[in-house]
């Protein structure tokens, strides 16, 4: 631990905030769910030939995700063959050799999928997709495309990039900071300490949340002596309890209040709109034609709680926004990352200091697996530099995303699953057709440092590759340690260099894995896979001559801090889209999509677990502690279903197609939203149609799931003449033991 985040250590393996620069970094400069996060990777457990042979594939199934991560480390290759039972050892050679004759008896390339999660490092990265447009096949999902796809599409069609366009100093400058569909205490915990440098330089912070998340409302700083005594500090100045799909509206009315209000003049820059954007008097007349008693009705909030909201945005000249998976798993989520950055372009809060649109990506290096060329979408120029630099034809058209590859597993237009890290079978929606799709599967590789439920369902044939975790020590031939490369959320590149012993000497690196394999594939002789497994300085020169920006990659990442990939909008107002201005967007706000009788549910982590890893059992934070299976609903929706605090319910999705239910769930009152309900992630995916997203961008509307609960065996429905509560106020600031 002394060493995570540190020049010359290891970057932390859990989320993707990033670290302060060197003059500002503490010599501890992690936290609670990055400890949990090594403490997992680095634990003593070991998955061997003794525990495989007592547990029979069957038994394993019946496991909980908690169960197999506590089992330990994986050791050795291991199978499982068609109508085994168990799992068994394998050698290396067996099974590169089995892996490439399986993949070169398809019929088409595109019949093997490849998918990537956000743990892996750039260089595993970029050879992982340069065997795959060898082959011939762009089907590269990753988890992206579960998480910030709409972040990506709708910022590219906006100002011409993807990524944030905020720096780690802009939140010492900013004058508000606005956090939607975000709770940074679980998820990046590291954040609270930026904002709360930000509120002692005069920052105010308005936190837009259906959930009154309790590192927004109080935070107690471990990094200073006086942050762990006395009540802490007041993160958020304002919180939001927004209705589940209302931030679209909210942004909007903000917008039209901005242009229409007098007290707001001094808040749209219109020299900025004039010489950097286009489609602005579109906007306007839509916003005068938009309906305000609509659109406030949409947020769910009484009107007190938008004003006050209204007049913090219109005050500020240093305005930042962001936000996380409770905007972008949303059926109109593109849409409400154009309403966001519409605000931004009003105020011209895009490459001022202080100021700028921060999407928070999820788990580390997530995007830097885009950056890389992990993308079923390719751009076209990355595969002119890869034709060029590898003397090798690369596959043009689009491939699969994660969503359309479990389709096409399901009707059998794929055969093979190359999983490189993650646990796709919990991490996509859908969650018992997509483990039905993947069993079709002839033949699933994984990656990976430990068993996972994909592991155990996907494929007639399933081999499992042990990997190093990224604390693990990684040497050459010669003993001498190497280090990778990691992006982190807001740009920045930097290396990671593990200093644990591996758990078995017969366990390789990611890199090692993908050209041991990749060599001994057809038509591959143009690529120097031998080198890229013994020198990842080769792959960085590659890099080099492929990917933008990476000029001297080796040395770069090696200084203090890492190195700033440019953000033309950012560094130089400047918006490489089809007219070189950034766009301004009509978006038009849905109506409200529950019926009577039915509820809103969205997923949720626990303060005790990353992405599918469960630590525990623990949701301290919320005051939870001891199962997942819970329902969190609002104390008025549990007296309409005739339901007390505790009672156990059935949970079923209210949308078409077959029944997808959660039985005997235990319903909790919380202060959630009216008609609103809350429940974990990865057990509550079984709840959301792979079909359930929305246009441009396939993640899972995971936020937005209606729902109906009766109580267990009893059949009782949720009283459709119950009467809605109204809203009683926005500030929730309870009490957490």
């Amino acid at each position: 631990m002394a060493v995570v985040n540190q020049p010359g250590g290891i970057v932390c393996p859990g989320c993707a905030w990033p670290e302060p620069g060197p003059e500002n970094l503490h010599r501890v400069e992690w936290c609670e769910s990055g400890a949990k996060a090594v403490a997992e990777e680095g634990t003593a457990q070991r998955v061997d030939r003794f525990l495989l042979s007592n547990h029979s594939v069957a038994d394993l199934r019946e496991r909980s995700d908690f169960w197999l991560g506590q089992a330990g480390r994986l050791t050795e290759p291991i199978v499982r063959w068609p109508g085994s039972s168990h799992f068994e050892p394998i050698s290396w050679d067996v099974a590169f050799d089995h892996i490439a004759g399986e993949i070169r008896k398809l019929g088409s390339p595109n019949e093997a999928v490849f998918y990537t999660s956000g743990r892996t490092s750039n260089e595993a990265a970029y050879v992982y997709q340069l065997m795959a447009r060898m082959l011939g096949t762009n089907n590269l999902p990753d988890c992206s495309n579960m998480c910030h796809e709409p972040t990506s599409s709708a910022l590219e069609e906006t100002i011409g990039i993807g990524k944030a366009s905020v720096s780690h100093d802009d939140f010492a400058q900013a004058d508000l900071i606005v956090l939607a569909g975000q709770n940074p205490g679980s998820n990046h915990p590291r954040m609270l300490g930026v904002l709360e440098t930000a509120k002692r330089s005069g920052a105010r912070i308005i936190a837009i949340n259906p959930l009154p998340e309790a590192g927004l409302l109080r935070f107690k700083n471990p990094q200073r002596p006086r942050g762990i005594v006395g009540s802490g500090t007041a993160i958020a100045d304002l919180h939001l309890p927004i209705r589940l799909g209302g931030d679209q509206a909210l942004f909007q009315l903000w917008s039209k209040w901005i242009l229409e209000r007098p007290s707001a003049a001094g808040f749209v820059d219109e020299e900025f709109i004039e010489r950097y954007t286009s489609g602005c008097e579109p906007f306007r007349r839509a916003l005068a034609a938009a309906d305000e008693s609509l659109l406030l009705a949409a947020t769910g909030l009484n009107a007190s709680a938008v004003e006050e909201g209204y007049r913090m945005v219109a005050s500020a000249r240093r305005l930042i926004v962001c936000w996380a998976m409770g905007i972008t798993q949303h059926v109109h989520a593109i849409d409400t990352i154009k309403e966001i950055t519409n605000l931004a372009l009003l105020g011209g809060h895009i490459g001022r200091p202080g100021s700028g649109l921060c999407p928070v990506r999820g788990h580390s290096n997530v995007q830097g697996d885009r950056t890389m060329g992990i993308f079923e979408r390719p751009p076209v120029d990355l595969l002119d530099r890869l034709e060029r630099r590898f003397s090798s034809p690369m596959p043009r058209a689009d491939g699969l995303d994660t969503v359309d590859a479990i389709a096409a597993f399901g009707d059998r237009r794929a055969g093979i699953l190359m999983s490189l890290g993650g646990n796709l079978a919990h991490a996509a929606p859908d969650t018992d057709f997509t483990e039905r799709a993947l069993a079709k599967a002839s033949l699933s590789v994984h990656v990976a440092t430990k068993l996972n439920r994909t592991q155990l369902v996907a494929g007639q044939t399933a081999i499992v590759l042990p990997t190093f975790g990224r604390t693990d020590r990684d040497v050459d031939r010669y003993g001498v340690p190497r280090f990778v490369t990691v992006e982190n959320s807001l740009g920045v590149v930097s290396a990671s260099t593990g200093n644990l012993d591996p758990p078995s000497p017969n366990v390789r690196s990611e890199v090692a894995i993908i050209c041991g394999l990749a060599a001994r594939l057809a038509d591959q002789t143009s690529v120097p896979w031998d080198d890229f497994a013994d020198d990842y300085n080769a792959i960085r020169s590659c890099i080099e001559a492929t990917i933008p920006d990476f000029e001297q990659f080796t040395a770069r990442a090696q200084q203090p801090g890492g190195f700033t990939l440019p953000h033309p909008p950012r560094d130089e107002r400047r918006f490489e889209t089809t007219d070189g201005r950034a766009h301004f967007s009509v978006t038009r706000v849905p109506p409200v999509a529950t019926r009577r009788g039915e509820l809103m549910l969205q997923t949720i982590r626990s303060h005790d677990q990353y992405n599918t890893t469960i630590y525990g059992h623990h949701d301290r934070y919320r005051g939870l502690s001891g199962e997942r299976e819970i329902i969190l609903i609002n104390a008025a929706d549990l007296t309409a279903l005739g339901l007390g605090d505790g009672d156990r319910v059935d949970i079923v999705t209210a949308l078409p197609g077959p029944r997808r239910q959660l039985l005997g769930y235990r319903a909790m009152s919380y202060p959630t939203p009216i008609g609103t309900a809350a429940a974990y992630f990865p057990e509550a995916n079984v709840l959301v149609p792979l079909s359930h997203h929305g246009p441009g961008a396939q993640t899972p509307a995971s936020k937005a799931i209606p729902i109906r609960v009766s109580r267990a065996d009893t059949g009782t429905s949720l009283n459709d003449s119950a009467s809605v509560i109204p809203l009683f106020g926005a500030r929730v600031i309870p009490l957490f033991g």
